[in-house]
Order: structure tokens, then sequence, then C-alpha cells
């Protein structure tokens, strides 16, 4: 039985920290700091509508995150300065291991995106980073109108990608989407590409820890084994 190949976009296939090199024009040597605020309140926000059920595509989450980590640095945002790092924000860098990674499993495994992102998002950033012809589809959270980590969107994910009978395994960098997808009945395997990252003790473990996205055939393997 095939198993079902679902891929996080952000911070496991594309890196949102990419941004830290144009946000050194605004903040200087708080870039990183700039971008790593604006990474938390971007998750921080899709959750709270989620739970608050007054969705706005992920893109309204992106564009608020970025005001309040300028305002929080106290740095100046002009509207056209936003409307260019929103801009940027659709052609974020891949990682490394990303496109290499997809090649070797296609053809082996059914490979789909699956992401909080709108697809228009998610074609220009897998488009911009050549890596949208390696899967057979995209499955974004806009359909249903939530956020991972609601156990909604991870039933949604089986039913877009046919793994009803089949089992579906989610691939992400992300420890909360790891977990939600357990939590949910799915396979998951974290990529832990920061080795000083702490994976949450709540009692649940994902199918297996990789530190880079190359080392998921072997991992694919012991799965199935």
């Amino acid at each position: 039985m095939t198993m079902t190949l679902a891929f996080d976009v952000y911070g496991t296939l594309v890196d949102p920290m990419g941004m830290s090199r144009l946000l050194a024009e605004d903040a200087g040597d708080k870039a990183e700091a700039v971008a790593a605020l604006w990474r938390e309140k971007q998750l921080e926000f899709s959750f709270r509508k989620g739970l608050m059920k007054v969705y706005e595509d992920f893109g309204v989450c992106t564009r608020q995150a970025l005001r309040y980590a300028m305002a929080a640095h106290k740095l100046p945002l002009t509207e056209e300065r936003e409307n260019a790092l929103m801009a940027a924000y659709l052609s974020l860098p891949a990682f490394d291991d990303s496109l290499p990674a997809l090649e070797s499993l296609k053809g082996q495994y059914p490979l789909f995106a699956f992401s909080n992102g709108s697809y228009p998002a998610l074609e220009k950033v897998l488009g911009h980073n050549n890596l949208l012809d390696q899967f057979e589809g995209l499955v974004s959270v806009d359909d249903i109108k939530s956020f991972k980590p609601d156990p909604a969107v991870y039933t949604y994910a089986r039913r877009v990608t046919g793994a009803w009978e089949k089992p579906l395994c989610l691939v992400s960098s992300n420890a909360w989407d790891v977990i939600g997808a357990r939590a949910s009945g799915l396979l998951a395997i974290w990529v832990k590409r920061d080795p000083d990252k702490v994976f949450e003790d709540w009692g649940i473990e994902p199918s297996a820890v990789i530190s880079s996205l190359l080392e998921l055939p072997s991992a694919l393997r012991n799965l199935k084994s």
C-alpha cells in the first residue's frame, strides 16, 4: 500500500527567515530578530483566528504580523515598504535540500504540498523555487477556512489526497504541526532543522525525526517496515 506524503511549506520547504536579508535595510543588526518575531506572530495570529472562527487567509496574518514586528522594534513601515516586503515573501528561498529530496521521491510516492498558505501564494513561492512541478497537487486550508492544527484540516487533507484507505504522512519542521497531525491519526515526520529545537512534551511523538529532507527516503523505508 503506497504511502502519500504531504509536505508543509513554510519552514519546511522554504525559509521564512530568508526575509532577514531584506529586513537588514530596515532593521540593521536587528533584522534576524524582526524576521523571527514576524514568523512567530504570523503563526500566533493564524492560531488565534482559527480558534476565534474569524478566518482571514494566511496573507492577512502575514501582513498583520509584519506590522506588529516592525512596531515592536520601533521601526518605521511605510505602505510602500510594507507592500514590497509582502511581495518579497512570495519569493522566499527554498532550503538547499528541498528540491533534491522531492526529486528523489517523485514517482515513488504521491507528493502533495499541504499548507496554511493560500493557493496563489503557494503557487508563487513553490514555482519561484522550481518546486511546484514536483507535486501531484496542493492542499490549502483556505478551502475550509481554518488553520492547522485544527483536526478538520488534517481530515480534509486525507480527503483531497485520496488517502482514506492508505497512510498519509505529514513532513514538517514545525513541531506543533507534527503534533496536530499525529493527534489526528496521521503519520508525521519532524524535520529538526535546528539541533537546539526542543519537541514539546505532550505525550505525542513524531513517527520519525530527521535533520534534513535528504534523510527522508531512509526514514520512510523504516516507517513501512
